[in-house]
């Protein structure tokens, strides 16, 4: 494998860990920070890169400003959809659209819109977002649509009630093991690196850290060197290198069989020990953490409006869950590296994908006392797969417990299987990440493409980081019982 200066490694990391604050902070130029705020991103990146080559800065404020320029680039491929697009978009169901119209729903927020170099730019999925956030909007597209069925509820209609029934025959949490096999492959697209140059990849690999899901068996590789990290890393990869060749595709790919199961813990009706607040335990899961989980005052406002008088950890956590079920409608996301405070916009938009609600979820409950974590992969469902976020909470005497805020509560008449995500994970659920944020084994050098969360992969060369529309990314799952 090529040799990698191992120093300049622990510098640049060094450099990440000291510049987190410039994603809320932006830059120390008030020049380049003035042309951020009225959208003009090319002058801004036009500044950023004279300021770099003055050659007057520290290691660690190039590292900053170079991290400030890239995210300028990815809200700009986030918001790649222009005015006639939204129109032609929304015109099976707003044939007349006004001026009027569509500006109130930009002032709400409703239908996400920047200025950038002077033209608006809507989100890539802002019309589509506008229909689960809106009302009335919701509403109108029912009206010339139809009502939306889910195949994913339907199934888990289906599948939920039986997985409940089956663990609580068993003297344990887990029941119904299940066989997946799992092909993987990420793909660098042709000249994204110049030729001859090491490419370095990290795919998402499958977590045995959860008696949910057993050891899990490398069936092979397309390299015949690779590097697995070791269990103590919070974000489960396998590492790969390959030197690009001209015109051509790089791919990394892998397969894995494992053994998974459904597992589900009662919450509500179990006997839960005090906590020992004293431990290490105890105060790492329950205190704030730079940049994701802040107990602000409108965070302390609203706990104060759910919890309420409440002291038992469970009731808390579930007055917390029901809330966000009935308050925060899914809806598709920013790239989280673009946001400063997941939690803060989820609230403030009153909207988010799964990984906002947990990460809201999540802070919520550690300003309440409740060990609270991050967990995610994906979901692996037959004919619904995708990338997927929830929480882990603890509690004293029973453990690490699943909790998902996005799923919540299910339209089951059952009642166990109608609150089974309050505690309970199925066999389809693949644990890639116990945490967020991370450190990668063997080491990443320049900035991660997601900040956050580890679900498609990572990507780069000693030319810098590889960003999402560099490559793509597949999921294959054989159901082998």
């Amino acid at each position: 494998m090529k040799k990698i200066n191992t120093l300049a490694i622990r510098c640049l990391l060094l450099f990440f860990l000291q510049s987190v604050a410039v994603l809320t902070a932006q830059t120390p130029y008030p020049p380049i920070n003035e042309a951020i705020a009225k959208g003009e991103f090319t002058q801004a990146q036009q500044l950023i890169a004279k300021r770099i080559a003055q050659d007057s800065l520290s290691p660690a404020e190039v590292y900053s400003l170079q991290l400030q320029s890239a995210l300028l680039r990815r809200i700009w491929l986030d918001f790649n959809r222009d005015e006639a697009y939204v129109r032609e978009t929304l015109k099976p169901y707003y044939p007349e659209l006004s001026a009027e119209q569509l500006a109130a729903w930009e002032t709400s927020g409703d239908l996400e819109m920047r200025v950038i170099e002077g033209e608006k730019r809507y989100f890539r999925n802002a019309v589509w977002n506008l229909f689960r956030v809106n009302a009335a909007a919701k509403k109108r597209r029912e009206e010339v649509d139809g009502p939306r069925a889910s195949e994913l509820d339907e199934f888990l209609k289906g599948y939920l009630p039986d997985a409940v029934a089956a663990i609580k025959k068993e003297p344990g949490t887990t029941a119904r093991p299940r066989q997946l096999k799992l092909t993987y492959t990420l793909k660098v697209r042709p000249d994204a690196v110049p030729a001859g140059e090491m490419i370095r990849a990290w795919l998402p690999f499958p977590r045995a850290s959860r008696s949910r899901l057993s050891a899990v068996q490398l069936e092979n590789t397309n390299e015949a060197f690779y590097i697995i990290s070791p269990i103590a890393y919070p974000h489960t990869s396998i590492y790969m290198e390959q030197p690009a060749r001209p015109g051509e595709w790089t791919e990394f790919r892998y397969q894995v069989t494992y053994t998974a199961y459904d597992e589900w813990f009662p919450l509500l009706e179990l006997p839960i020990e005090p906590y020992d607040t004293a431990s290490e335990l105890y105060r790492h899961f329950t205190g704030e953490r730079e940049q994701h989980i802040r107990f602000n005052p409108e965070l302390k406002a609203l706990s104060e409006k759910i919890v309420g008088e409440e002291q038992d950890p469970v009731q808390k956590a579930w007055r917390i869950y029901q809330w966000i079920g009935e308050n925060i409608p899914w809806a598709s996301a920013l790239e989280y590296s673009t946001m400063p405070d997941i939690p803060a916009y989820c609230l403030q938009h009153r909207r988010g994908d799964c990984g906002m609600k947990a990460l809201l979820f999540i802070t919520l409950c550690r300003y309440n006392g409740i060990p609270a974590k991050w967990q995610s992969g994906w979901f692996l469902y037959p004919d619904n797969l995708n990338l997927h976020d929830w929480s882990e909470l603890y509690f004293e005497g029973v453990g690490w417990v699943p909790v998902d805020p996005d799923f919540n509560l299910q339209n089951i008449g059952d009642i166990d299987a109608r609150r089974f995500f309050f505690g309970g994970a199925d066999a389809y659920r693949l644990i890639v990440n116990d945490d967020f944020s991370g450190d990668f084994f063997p080491a990443k050098i320049y900035p991660r493409s997601e900040t956050v969360d580890f679900q498609r992969g990572e990507v780069e060369w000693r030319g810098g980081n590889l960003y999402f529309d560099q490559w793509t990314y597949d999921m294959e799952v054989e159901y082998l019982d």
